[in-house]
Parts: C-alpha cells; structure tokens; sequence
C-alpha cells in the first residue's frame, strides 16, 4: 500500500503541473547543492554532453557539500542517510565486519555494486564478509577530497564489467584550486563514541592547463557500549563475591578506531589535445573491539581440569572470566594515472593503468589458547589477509556522423586485469593444536584463531575485456543506446553482456526511459581458494568453532560442493523524469532485477566421521552457487530549490520499496530455511529520506528525516533459528551553519535529534547485548556535533 501511495503521488504531482511549464531547471538529484545550471555526469554513459536529466537511466549526484552534512566521516554512513535505496550495517563484535561494514544497494549483496574513482574501478577490500561478500570499503576514501558521488542505479556489467549488478557508485574527486581546512568534535547523548576529525584540502591551478589538489584527513572515534550485564556474570559474580567482575564483562557498540587518509588529484594539458592525470587514495588505520566473555564457570573447553597439565587451569590466569580484545590494522591505497585527448575532432581517446591494494592484519589480547595449557600466551598475531588489483585500460569514443538526427556516440575499448589474494600465517601459538586439545581443551587462539599455513597462500585470476557502447539520438525526442562486453576469465572461462536503453521525451521537461541489461558477477580469488575457521558463543552460552571451507576442499566436495560459477543478472528498469522551469523536479524509476546461482553459504554440516578433525569444528559450511533471486522495487525522488521568502530553499524527498524473493536453487539451498528467510527479511522493503535546506544571508538550516521500514533478524539457537521482527523507526537531523564571515564557519547539529533507540533484541538478550547487532542504522542514540570551518 505504502508503494502504491508513493506513486499515485508522484503521478499526482506531474498531472497537477501545466505541461508547458515543464523546461530545462535544476536536476533532480537527492539532497544536490543547487546550480545555476545542469551538471554533466559521467556514470553510465560515455556521450560527454549527457546531464542528468538526459540520462537513460536514473543516477543520484551527490554535492560535496551534501556529503559533508553528515557528522559521520565514512562515506558509507554518508550514502546510507541521503539514498534510500543504500544500507549499511553497524555489526559490532562481528570480527573483521566491526571495521569493514557491508553496504548494499537495492537490497542486493555488497560485492553486486561496482565502486570507481574518477571513472576507473576501484579495488576491493581484502575481507570476506557476510556469506562471503567481498567488496569495496568505501570509509578507505577521504569524504574531505569528494567533489561529488555520482550513483547509477541500474544494471551496467556490459559497460563496466563485473560487479555492477545492482548499480554503480562513482567518487569524483574534488579538482578545485584553493585552500580550506575543517574541525569537527562529536558525542552521543550517552557520553560516549566521542569522535574527533580534521581535514585539510589545497588546491593549486596550474596556469589555465590544469590543477593538483592534496587532501589529507584524521578522524578518531571513541568505543561505544549499549549493554547490560550478562544474566550469567551477574550469577558468576554472586557465586565468588572475592572476585570484580567488570560490569559489563563485554561491551557491545562502535569500536574504537582511527585512521588517517588522503587523495590526490592532479590534471595537466601538456598540448591543446593531449592531457596527462594522475590520481590516488590512501587511509591507514587501526582499532579494537570486543568479542564474547568466556565464563569461569563453564568447564567444557577453557576452563576444565586437564591431565595433559595437572594442578592447572585458565582460573590461575583469568579468574574474573575474561573478554578477547580482536585489533585490526589496515590499509589501503589506489593510484591511477593516464593519457587522453583527441586523435581529431571526433576520435577521443584515454589510456590508462591502476592499481589497488587492501591490507588487513588481525591481533588478539586478552585471550588465551587453551590447548597450550600454561605456555600459553595472551596476545596473538593472528596474519594478514590481501588484495591486490592491477589494471589496464584503453577507452575510445568516436562520433560518427548520420544522416538522420545527431552523430552516433560510438565508444569501445578493451581492459586487461588481474587480481590477486594473499594469506599470510600468523604466529604459531594463534593455530597451535596442544597436548591438552586430546583432553577437551580448545585449540587455537580463543576468539578468533590465527591463519594456519594449511590456510595460507597467494592466488589470482587475470581476466581480458573488450566493450562497444552506442548511443544515438535520431531525433529531438528520442535516444537510444546499446552496449556489448565480452570477458574472459582465467578461472572459469568467458561472458559476454549486453544492455538496451532508450528515452523519449514527448513533452518538453517529461520524459520516460527504460533500460534491459544482462549482467554478471564473478567469484573472486579469494572466495574460490581460501579457507576460514570462526569461533563463536551461541545463544545458549557455548563457544563452537565452525570451518568456512573452500569449495574445492575434499571435506567440502565430500558434502555436495561444486565449483563456482559467475553469478548472472536480468534487470528491467522503467520510470519517469521531469524538470520544470519553477524549480521543481522529480522522476520515479520500476526496476526488476532476477540474479541467476547466487552466491551464498552452504547449510551447515557435520564433517564426515572418515575426515581427520584436528579444529574440532562442530559444522563446517563452504561458498556456493545457491539461489535464485527477484528483486523488485521503486525508486522515487522529488526536488524542489527555489527562493522561498527572503532566502533559498532546497527540498528533496526520496523513496524506495525494495522486495527480494527467492524463485529456486538447490535442493540443500530450498531446505535451508533460514537462509532463504534472511535473504527475503534482513532489509527493511521500505525507506525514505526527506532534506530541507533554507538559507538566509549567513545563516543555513539543514533539517532531514530518515524512515527504515520493518526488517527481520535471526539469532542461533542449537534447537532452531528463532526470528525477531522489528518495526519500523523514523530518525530526525538538524543543523545550524553560520557564515562568521568570508573565511570562517560553524555548524553545529545532531543526528537522531529526538534520542530514538529501535526495538530491544529480545533473542539475544542474554548476551548483554540490548539491540540487534545486524540493525540497517545507528542504534547508539542522538549524536551531537560542532564543525568549524576555513577557507583561505
């Protein structure tokens, strides 16, 4: 019903407006600055004349001063406020997650939205995350150094290549002469997550044939905690009153981090046409989070007496119990750099090579490894995980006069790739298997177990592409375009992928377009190779240890695994577009996406009694091809910037119902309920966001509302999968901006303004924690902030 609505007020206020009065205005991006005219984008096209509203199919362009509204220095919190379409996760104590968080876009997996800088494919990160997604970390690049985000939302692996099945984010980076620096201070309601940033931006022209420009950024964010004492410490704690029990033994919120980053962005016309550039990214950073309190009193792995040590247990160490402390350091950097110019004055060209590396490398305090009785340690370095990416392009466009209508933009080009994943062990003790594993205790560094050189190893894969895209406009009122893209794969073999687009514009300032396009994504070095062992606390309090297998395996093969293939994509976009010479905008988009062999995690199993079992894994489970996937939805935005009064309003609302069903898969994959569950749930189907910005001579006012509709999650039980369903919650921004004068400015706001905290996660309560760790928002309550500003 809450669609039908969104649309019947769409379609209400194009039929309300004169048709006359519909012209050439602002754009009808969400949350946009406004312009004194239209912004060319550059995402899903290669016509180099295309604005927004001529696009054949919908992007968002994001302002540098929209994403700069945001308290939050993570690109990814920034997209997830201003699109409804994009969520991300908080995920604390979820291992490498807490730092890297997964984002998604329209509902799909992480990895199924391709991220470039400047036009050119940025790398992934080099974490694994849910059901193996490996993607892109947007919080690696500066928000400070961000000229605008441009966000397709539409399928484009026949123009881009892998990944961009749910759409595409494009970071343009900032290539403004001049010089400005910023400082923001932050704190929630609670007194904690006190966050600190600073940033620096300078921008030099050189001459009227280019520019360069620096950006540096330090942000360092303090832990939060949304806990309460864990029913069982509470018990511990009255049983052995000669003993302190931190009160909460662990802390369940934000971790503690920081990370320094930067950019560079550099362009130089060496003659009238030939331009050489140069770009890059770079953050470094670290931080520490808590994993599950391990109780004294539970004998059954940690803390039992063991013959291979007589007279000893983990009590002499950790009496109290005691909480893993699991740090991180990272880092990641990506340059480009290339030629382009004109061969004449229809042939363009751009040659091009990039490369991008992530860099994660884990440690544990406060642990122990049991097997290894009192020799054990405390501290562990538990390895190093890598992505490497490098990349060749050579892009051409050529407009080829008709004799009907404008020249045919004809683009082509070929790229060649290669990507490598990299496991480095950690220190021995974090793997070890102890003379007291053959007696019940646990192996391995408790909490997170290091990288054996049985998981080690380097693997890649090298793929070759070639791409033709057309776009033609045989008349005023209509363009057309189609694209083909042929890839080839040295793991699994060849694809190609095409897309047809069109729109007609049959009244000046309305327009209708469409778009269908096959797509793919391929399974990454690191998914097709690497093994994982996780060790957890289940609903019931007992620590299990669970093997992430590669599918190639013989454990794996043994329990059905296949080798996996690339995940293939339909999507159908439909929608409407209008501008209107009064400053009001909008365009609503319908858009069906069927992704066939999706990639998941298999259900559970028991290794083979015939298998040796040295990690003990009470289940083990590897990657695969599962199912079969619709997701349907809308996407609609309403803009308005016009003077209102004596000052300047800017109005955008924006909606989106998105709804994932599972159409087939496996037999394994149809019996897998709660999988199939969490796929269809584990997103709200409704969100919206709604901006107004007014300003008055010096003065700015940002008030923004965000809707997330009802989602589902899911704790595990060893009787069963029990689900919560939380209900919807509706968060409020504000912010003042004050222009002191030419050279200095002061914001000061809050987000969550009104304190609104979502429904308590009644299944995992006995955990200490108070709401779910898979939450799509903030769960740590209103956050208040001051940013001063300087322009030089």
């Amino acid at each position: 019903m809450k669609c039908q609505s969104g649309s019947a007020l769409v379609a209400l206020v194009f039929a309300c407006l004169p048709a006359a009065a519909w012209a050439q205005a602002t754009s009808t991006a969400v949350d946009v600055a406004p312009t004194d005219g239209e912004q060319i984008v550059v995402t899903g096209t290669r016509e180099r004349a295309r604005t927004q509203y001529d696009t054949l199919a919908p992007v968002d362009v994001l302002s540098s001063s929209a994403i700069q509204s945001s308290v939050s220095g993570d690109l990814s919190d920034v997209l997830a406020q201003l699109l409804p379409s994009f969520n991300v996760q908080r995920l604390p104590a979820a291992d490498g997650q807490a730092f890297v968080r997964p984002a998604t876009l329209r509902g799909l997996s992480a990895d199924q939205t391709l991220v470039l800088v400047n036009g050119k494919r940025y790398h992934r990160s080099a974490l694994l995350g849910t059901r193996g997604a490996q993607s892109a970390d947007l919080a690696s690049i500066p928000s400070a150094g961000i000229g605008r985000v441009e966000v397709l939302r539409d399928g484009a692996a026949a123009q881009y290549g892998s990944d961009a099945i749910a759409g595409v984010i494009n970071v343009i980076l900032d290539d403004r002469p001049g010089m400005d620096a910023w400082g923001q201070f932050s704190q929630y309601d609670e007194g904690d997550g006190k966050e600190y940033q600073w940033g620096m931006r300078g921008g030099l022209a050189l001459g009227d044939r280019g520019s360069i420009v620096f950006t540096g950024q330090y942000d360092k964010q303090e832990a939060t905690s949304r806990t309460r004492q864990r029913p069982d410490a509470i018990t511990f704690q009255a049983n052995n009153p000669g003993l302190t029990v931190p009160d909460p033994v662990q802390r369940w919120g934000q971790p503690d981090q920081s990370r320094v980053s930067g950019a560079v962005n550099a362009h130089y016309d060496l003659t009238d046409q030939v331009a050489v550039y140069t770009f890059g990214t770079a953050q470094s950073g670290e931080g520490v989070t808590d994993f599950n309190w391990r109780n004294p009193a539970d004998t059954t792995s940690v803390y039992r007496a063991s013959t291979a040590f007589p007279g000893f247990t983990f009590r002499s160490v950790y009496p109290a119990g005691f909480t893993p402390r699991f740090g991180t350091q990272f880092s990641d950097f990506q340059s480009a750099s290339g030629l382009r110019g004109d061969l004449s004055e229809r042939l363009h060209y751009d040659l091009s090579a990039s490369f991008g590396r992530s860099r994660i490398e884990y440690t544990l305090d406060e642990s122990l490894n049991a097997s290894l009785g009192p020799a054990s340690p405390t501290r562990f370095y538990l390895g190093r995980l890598e992505q490497r990416e490098f990349n060749l392009n050579a892009d051409f466009t050529y407009r080829l006069p008709v004799s009907i209508g404008e020249p045919i933009n004809i683009a082509f080009g070929a790229e060649r790739r290669v990507e490598t994943y990299q496991v480095s062990p950690g220190e021995p003790a974090s793997y070890a298997i102890g003379a007291g594993a053959a007696t019940g205790l646990a192996p391995n560094a408790n909490g997170f177990p290091g990288f054996s050189p049985v998981q080690a190893g380097d693997w890649d894969q090298r793929s070759y592409a070639g791409y033709l895209d057309l776009e033609w406009k045989p008349a005023e009122l209509l363009t057309l375009g189609a694209a083909g893209r042929y890839e080839d794969f040295s793991t699994f073999g060849g694809t190609f992928n095409y897309k047809l687009s069109a729109r007609i514009e049959p009244i000046r300032g309305l327009a209708a377009r469409g778009s269908y396009s096959t797509g793919f994504r391929a399974p990454t070095p690191a998914q097709l190779n690497t093994r994982q062992v996780t060790q957890g606390l289940n609903a019931q309090l007992q620590v299990f240890n669970q093997g992430r297998l590669s599918p190639s395996d013989p454990i794996a093969l043994a329990l059905g695994a296949k080798p996996l293939t690339p995940e293939e994509s339909r999507a159908l976009t439909a929608g409407l577009t209008a501008q209107s010479d009064f400053g009001l905008s909008a365009s609503i988009d319908l858009y069906q996406i069927d992704v066939d062999d999706r990639f998941s995690q298999s259900a559970s199993q028991t290794v083979p009694a015939n298998f040796a079992n040295p990690d003990r894994f009470t289940a083990v489970t590897y990657f695969t091809n599962d199912f079969d996937t619709r997701t349907r939805g809308i996407d609609a935005v309403v803009s308005y910037a016009r003077g209102v009064g004596p000052g300047r309003a800017n109005l955008s609302l924006a909606y989106n119902y998105n709804q994932t069903r599972v159409r087939s898969g496996t037999s394994a994959a149809i019996a897998n309920a709660t999988q199939r569950r969490i796929f269809e749930e584990r997103l709200p189907q409704h969100n919206a966001t709604g901006t107004l910005n007014y300003d008055l001579g010096p003065v700015g006012l940002l008030i923004r509302g965000r809707y997330y509709g009802p989602w589902t999650d899911v704790s595990t039980l060893p009787t069963g999968d029990p689900f919560q369903r939380f209900d919807g919650i509706a968060l409020f921004d504000a912010a003042v901006t004050l222009e002191v004068s030419r050279n200095v400015s002061l914001r000061v706001g809050a987000e969550n303004i009104f304190d609104t905290y979502p429904d308590e996660a009644t299944n995992q309560a006995n955990r200490g924690l108070i709401y779910s760790r898979n939450a799509p928002y903030d769960t740590d309550g209103a956050q208040y902030y001051a940013r001063l500003g300087l322009r030089f």
